[in-house]
């Protein structure tokens, strides 16, 4: 009996001492509190592609969550994973699309023309030898592995300070670890202009928080502006002539679309951007002319002084950091056949309704709403069409000018007629849409994703399809689940 009751007894002593005992994190077991940068390049056509490790790198502090470590979201064309090198466990994960993928579909590609891209996967630093591998998406939709290798951690350089990059607190709210961190990347600001990118930096956070559910959620961000100044003060503009040396070199006319602004330049992006912590970059570019991009947890960039630059900061933003689609399908793009009808897409906005009954975003459909949902959509893609053509026509004007040294006052008043012209077309547009049967009602429109018919989008209006002040109920949804994935 007294056995019994000595076992008994240090039973209990040791559950009370093991229920004392600190339980260690998912991150703890697998990670320090630092960063590892992985740098491969990314090369091929249509139908062809290579990766291969370029580079690995140290950063002190991690800026992402240290709960949601594995991507369920099921968003993006490819997916950065990392595995436990000894048990083969998935230790974190991360969906995305890239420059590449974009490139993969355009004329050139599918023409045959191999072309190299250098990316980086930005993941918490393990603290013991992993296999890093990436996925990529078939047309099924499922997601099939392409590469992996192993890396040891300890082997990555230290990044050293750039004592040029200068890094500007905007919004502070609190950890990095439980806030969604926004590093804005300053292009074509030359030393002179250091004042401007910090005013600009200022001016654009608060209109980042004009619009829900950003606007609801604004103590869940930290925004921080870094700036290498460039030697030049702009851009590269190729249709106009125009070449400019500066810290990222961002370019116009990127995949031969005039208004598609993008950065091949990976290193030196992720070698300023390293400065700060973040969860998501932007690229702020010292321009007056409609220009930007925008890739799903790869970067978006946006001009800074258009007169739509709001709109494109916002907008560029919902691709690259909330995954969001381009709802609308008149204007020209740099892709051929970018989505497909026959699948549906991952987007949360942008749907092929192969199933009515189960469409993705049926908890939030107004009652009795039928789909799909008419609307005036023949006399809308009449009208389009037509400023398209007007607008692609005033540009190449303004071009065409600069490229032939024309004289600046006649440049000027160019660009103010193409301003004009733009205002009074959006005005048309947003007074057309607003008066809609179904306007601020959740259904399925026809029209988006760069296709006329075949893909539907949920509101007849939003930021993702025009230059609207606001995103419809779906975009917003999903925008609250991906700031919650990174923030508390």
């Amino acid at each position: 009996m007294k056995t019994l009751l000595q076992f008994v007894c240090y039973f209990l002593l040791f559950m009370g001492l093991a229920c004392k005992a600190p339980l260690i994190s998912p991150f703890d077991q697998d990670f320090v509190d630092a960063t590892l940068r992985i740098d491969y390049f990314h090369e091929g056509d249509a139908q062809s592609e290579s990766v291969a490790v370029d580079k690995t790198y140290r950063y002190e502090g991690w800026a992402g969550s240290q709960v949601n470590l594995i991507d369920s979201l099921n968003y993006g064309a490819y997916y950065h994973k990392v595995y436990n090198q000894s048990s083969g466990r998935l230790i974190y994960s991360r969906g995305f699309d890239s420059y590449f993928k974009e490139y993969q579909v355009s004329t050139p590609a599918l023409e045959g023309e191999v072309k190299e891209f250098h990316e980086s996967a930005i993941v918490p630093m393990p603290q013991n030898q992993i296999v890093f591998a990436l996925d990529k998406r078939a047309k099924t939709g499922e997601l099939e592995e392409i590469f992996r290798i192993e890396i040891d951690p300890n082997q990555a350089d230290s990044i050293a300070t750039d004592p040029e990059v200068r890094v500007f607190t905007s919004l502070e709210n609190g950890d990095p670890h439980t806030h969604a961190d926004i590093a804005i990347i300053g292009d074509g600001y030359s030393s002179e202009e250091i004042q401007k990118f910090e005013n600009d930096l200022n001016r654009f956070t608060e209109i980042f928080f004009r619009a829900d559910p950003c606007k609801t959620y604004q103590d869940r961000f930290n925004i921080r502006g870094v700036l290498k100044p460039s030697q030049d003060s702009g851009i590269d503009e190729p249709r106009a002539g125009i070449d400019k040396n500066t810290a990222v070199n961002c370019t116009f006319n990127s995949m031969g679309s005039e208004r598609y602004v993008l950065t091949e330049d990976n290193k030196s992006l992720r070698d300023i951007a390293g400065h700060a912590p973040y969860d998501a970059l932007y690229i702020m570019v010292n321009h007056s002319r409609y220009g930007g991009g925008g890739i799903y947890n790869f970067y978006c960039v946006y001009t800074s002084d258009n007169i739509d630059s709001d709109y494109l900061m916002v907008h560029e933003f919902g691709h690259s950091f909330f995954g969001l689609a381009d709802e609308y399908y008149t204007s020209s793009t740099a892709y051929n056949d970018f989505y497909s009808s026959d699948f549906e897409p991952t987007e949360p906005n942008i749907t092929a309704l192969h199933d009515p009954e189960n469409i993705k975003w049926k908890h939030l459909l107004t009652p009795g709403i039928k789909l799909p949902t008419p609307w005036g959509k023949t006399l809308y893609d009449s009208l389009d069409l037509i400023w398209q053509a007007q607008r692609a026509e005033m540009n190449d004007r303004i071009a065409e000018l600069q490229k032939n040294e024309a004289p600046e006052e006649e440049v000027i008043l160019a660009k103010a007629e193409y301003d004009k012209r733009s205002i009074e077309r959006d005005i048309q547009v947003q007074e057309y849409l607003e008066k809609e049967k179904h306007a601020h009602e959740v259904g399925a429109f026809e029209g988006a994703g760069y296709m006329s018919t075949g893909l539907y989008r949920p509101s007849v209006n939003c930021i993702m399809f025009t230059r609207t002040e606001y995103f419809c109920a779906v975009c917003q949804d999903a925008m609250i689940g991906i700031i919650g994935s990174y923030s508390k």
